[in-house]
């Protein structure tokens, strides 16, 4: 079979005996790399706007709205995928707006349990609502059939990702 009439390699052949060609790969890391950036800055600009909040904040208080015995900053640190340090500062200025607590663990002294307030639970809930709508129309311009199509095929990538992290980067 000559090149032109060779079957198309899946990506994981082609790691394998093209190692140099990645050429479609390469587009669709940066379409999906375009994609998020365009999104997440959308959200981040709207949440400063409407609501004087980063999305670190955000997230932050997303995670404590799903515990609501609260959570140790360690468990912050690993949901969140970000430093110890910077879980530190965001809670501090949360404290500050009275919008989460802090309090040492009963079993570790040492161990710091952060969880909303009444208040702080409120202003979430009204912030997510207003951001799911956001969400919405950032999404208008796909049909549910569109939608349908891409969860399966975004699942698959990001299971393909994790094998690929799983791995190393071995090839």
């Amino acid at each position: 079979m000559d090149e032109t009439t060779a079957i198309p390699l899946d990506a994981e052949t082609k790691v394998a005996e093209r190692p140099d060609d990645h050429k479609t790969e390469l587009r669709l890391w940066l379409r999906l790399l375009t994609c998020t950036t365009l999104i997440e800055n959308e959200v981040r600009r709207r949440l400063r706007g409407a609501f004087d909040i980063t999305l670190p904040r955000f997230d932050l208080l997303a995670q404590l709205d799903r515990a609501p015995d609260g959570m140790t900053l360690g468990e912050l640190s690993q949901r969140m995928m970000v430093s110890n340090g910077n879980i530190t500062g965001l809670v501090d200025r949360l404290v500050e707006q009275e919008l989460v607590r802090r309090k040492s663990s009963p079993k570790d002294r040492r161990v710091q349990i952060v969880s909303l307030t009444a208040a702080g639970r409120r202003t979430f809930r009204a912030m997510a609502h207003v951001n799911a709508d956001w969400v919405g129309e950032i999404f208008a311009g796909l049909t549910p059939r569109d939608i349908e199509m891409l969860m399966p095929l975004l699942a698959k990538t990001k299971q393909s990702a994790r094998k690929a992290q799983s791995n190393g980067g071995a090839a």
